[in-house]
């Protein structure tokens, strides 16, 4: 059960190591451009080149999708990016259902681990398998897997490295299920859990009274998607990637910016001054710093 790219290699790591995936259950196709095309999910798709039966449910909870989820007598389900489960679809395997979270579980539950990580500045995050109950991201824990953080890390390239290792993960832990030789750990809540809720547009705009390393890790944990933004030269402005160059801002107001027009671009923050690499004006393509200076006069 699955939507996005991010499931992807868990399911050809399954089919390609002999397991017998019987259905694959995504979201319905969507409209989808300029045309608005319907269009599949990853997961689907993948599930299309397997010849893989799958399944489009609107409404997980109808009589009709859980009967048809049912005929296919699975042992066990898989949940990786999806939506909530009802206790009647999770509940329905004789071994369960278990997950694939992209944090290290109880760290970060939520929709979007990979982006808080980043954003607030952690230098190690993870992969954790589960299974489910009712509470969403507190089941217990059947695996985990490290992974580091690099200073450059972006939720983009830190995205491409968990998606890959969590394929590995999905696999040993149907391995370690079949077995039936595992303890499961439950997690341990603590007074310093950090939470990862879903990122809408507002809570992307950049906030420069913070420390410069602050904003770069910001900048870090929403690029490339769904990207951190402020206003330029009266515009919204995606930026995807800066540089802390300097910490003198005497008489500075953060959020003011300073150029010389053709090859830097510098926002001040509250202890520092962040040089823009990469940005991408509203109405305009996505551009490095010095093709954007010669094309816009700030």
């Amino acid at each position: 059960m699955g939507t996005p790219e991010f499931a992807v290699p868990s399911l050809n790591a399954l089919v390609e190591n002999g397991k017998n995936v019987v259905a694959v259950v995504t979201a319905p196709d969507k409209p989808a451009g300029r045309g608005l095309k319907l269009q599949t999910s990853p997961i689907k798709d993948a599930a299309l080149l397997h010849n893989i039966p799958v399944l489009q449910p609107a409404n997980l909870k109808s009589p009709e999708f859980l009967e048809e989820l049912k005929s296919f007598k699975a042992d066990l389900q898989i949940v990786i990016a999806f939506r909530m489960l009802p206790q009647a679809v999770w509940a329905m395997p004789p071994y369960g259902t278990f997950n694939l979270h992209a944090s290290l579980l109880p760290q970060y539950r939520g929709a979007a681990p990979i982006n808080w990580a980043i954003i607030n500045g952690e230098k190690e995050t993870g992969l954790t398998t589960f299974l489910l109950k009712q509470e969403i991201d507190t089941g217990d824990i059947l695996l985990q897997e490290k992974e580091k953080i690099e200073p450059n890390d972006t939720a983009g390239t830190l995205y491409e490295r968990l998606m890959n290792k969590g394929a590995g993960l999905v696999l040993k832990t149907v391995e370690l299920i079949e077995s039936e030789n595992y303890t499961l750990q439950p997690q341990i809540m603590t007074d310093t859990i950090k939470q990862a809720p879903k990122i809408h547009k507002e809570t992307c705009r950049i906030d420069w009274n913070k420390t410069s390393e602050e904003v770069r890790n910001f900048i870090r944990g929403l690029s490339p998607y769904p990207a951190a933004w402020t206003i330029l030269a009266t515009k919204n402005c995606k930026i995807y990637k800066t540089e802390v160059v300097s910490s003198n801002t005497t008489n500075k107001i953060p959020g003011e910016y300073v150029t010389d027009g053709k090859s830097y671009l510098h926002f001040f923050a509250s202890d520092g001054i962040i040089a823009v690499e990469e940005l991408q004006l509203e109405g305009k393509k996505r551009m490095e710093i010095k093709e954007f200076l010669r094309g816009n006069k700030l």
